[in-house]
Order: C-alpha cells, then sequence, then structure tokens
C-alpha cells in the first residue's frame, strides 16, 4: 500500500485547477526516485506555506480485501451556510457532494421514528445516527458497528428512490442529515453504518458505481410489503447510471470500501444552522 502524501492548494485555485495540480505531482511522485520525491514535497510546500491554504491528501486507497484496485479521494473546500455544498470529493470516477441539511427540513423517510431512541433531528443535532438503532412503524433495527462493516458484501434486489422529491417546496434530509439530491450517487441501507461507502455492481449488465450510503431503508410498504426484501436503495441518478432507472429493480452485489481516511460526517463546529 502505497503512502499519503500531503501538499497544499491555495484556496483561490478552482476546484478543477485544484485537481489538475493534484494529478500532477501525484504523476511525478509516482516517477521519481525516493530523493527527488522528498525535494518536490518540500519545494511545493515552500511555495504555498505563506498563502491562506486548504489541505489536500493523496492518494487514498481501498484497504486490501475489500475491492480490488484503487480509489482516489480528494478533499473540497467547507463552506458555512446550511444547504449548500460543505465537501466535495473524488472516488475514482465519483464525485461526491456533501451538504448539511437545514434542521427544519423533513426526513425523505419520515416512517423513521425514533433514532438512539430520541426523535429523528434530535439524534441527528446531537450527532447519535452512525450505528445508532431505530425503529420504523414500531419495529426495530440495528445497524451494524464500522468495524463489521468493512467486510460487508451482500446479494440481492436494488432499487431506486427519491426522485418526487424535486417537486417539494423545500428540500428533504436522509437520516444523518445531510440534504438528499436524486442525482447524487448516493444511497439507502436498513444496516450499514452511515455514512459508509460502497460499489454497487448491476449483475445483468455488470456496470458498477461507488455511492454514499446516507439514508435508511428500503422498508416494507403498506402496498408492498415484500419491498422490504431489497438491500438497497440507490438515488436516481445511481439507478441511471447502473442502467435499471426505467425498470426498477436489478440484480446487484453490493460491498462495501474501506478507504485509508474517511469520508465521515461534517463536523458541527463548521456549520450553521
Amino acid at each position: 500500500m502505497s503512502p499519503a502524501y500531503s501538499i497544499a492548494l491555495p484556496n483561490m485555485l478552482p476546484y478543477i485547477s485544484g485537481m489538475v495540480l493534484t494529478n500532477w505531482v501525484y504523476k511525478t511522485l509516482r516517477s521519481s526516485n525516493k530523493q527527488r520525491q522528498i525535494h518536490i514535497l518540500f519545494i511545493i510546500s515552500a511555495c504555498f506555506i505563506l498563502l491562506d491554504c486548504s489541505i489536500v491528501k493523496l492518494p487514498y486507497r481501498v484497504v486490501a480485501g475489500t475491492v480490488m484496485g484503487s480509489y482516489y479521494v480528494v478533499k473540497g473546500v467547507y463552506e458555512l451556510t446550511a444547504g449548500t455544498t460543505k465537501l466535495v470529493y473524488k472516488i475514482g470516477e465519483f464525485t461526491f457532494k456533501v451538504a448539511k441539511a437545514p434542521i427544519d427540513w423533513a426526513l425523505i423517510n419520515e416512517d423513521i421514528e425514533t433514532i438512539d431512541d430520541l426523535p429523528p433531528k434530535e439524534a441527528i443535532r446531537k450527532g447519535r445516527v452512525r450505528s445508532a438503532p431505530y425503529t420504523v412503524k414500531g419495529k426495530r433495527y440495528d445497524p451494524m458497528s464500522v468495524e463489521q462493516a468493512k467486510s460487508y458484501q451482500e446479494t440481492g434486489i436494488a432499487s431506486w428512490y427519491g426522485y418526487e422529491t424535486l417537486h417539494h417546496n423545500k428540500g428533504r434530509m436522509t437520516a444523518n442529515g445531510e440534504v438528499f439530491d436524486p442525482e447524487q450517487m448516493t444511497a439507502a441501507h436498513k444496516y450499514l453504518p452511515l455514512p459508509t461507502h460502497v460499489k454497487v455492481t448491476n449483475l445483468e449488465n455488470q456496470r458498477f458505481i461507488i455511492v454514499r450510503v446516507n439514508d435508511r431503508g428500503p422498508f416494507p410498504s403498506d402496498r408492498n410489503p415484500s419491498s422490504g426484501d431489497r438491500i438497497i436503495d440507490l438515488s436516481s441518478g445511481a439507478a441511471k447510471k447502473l442502467g435499471f432507472h426505467k425498470k426498477g429493480l436489478a440484480g446487484v452485489k453490493v460491498e462495501a470500501i474501506v478507504l485509508k481516511e474517511t469520508i465521515t460526517d461534517i463536523p458541527a463546529s463548521k456549520t450553521k444552522e
């Protein structure tokens, strides 16, 4: 496993420019011997040390034994206003935009009654969501621990949800307090910690994506009790990428991805309500 190098990128650089510089530095480091790598890192640090900077670390590699291959994560800049993008990062070709939802927004899954024996929004406000037990229509669900989730993989049926939220006057929040955007690469899962990143492969066409699990579901519905047997609910954008948006359901394989440094919840101190 390769070590992770840290470089400083000026805040004034646009996100795309930061990506270009990041890619150049990484390629240069890979093609250089150890002594030259040290010199390059020293020069870059010296050039930017006097500027107002944000830290970008690269590369982050998938932990051995989870998913074959390498994925790189690039951290973006935190914003301070609720409802706007707080963090932008990439895993391979997939870009993720994470935003803290205003607390007055409704949950996208309003059947969640309690989280960690608290009203859902109180649990979200207190940061007591990640692996906390929760209840839906009187049934208690006990999510797996972060450690247990590292080896998670399962084959089953996937569905997609949430496109109807585009027609609401206000947005909706996920079960961990993030803005729900149906076009982002996100998903709902009954038992994985929030958030967790998983690789989802459509077994019918072998397409795969990486999604951020930030919500709870799918659960049995009154009209279709068997819907609770599905293993994952994807955003409509994720379903489109996998090629089953029009079909509605697909057989999939879901595998947890463990990042060397996990992108987790937005720190409460960084946000304003």
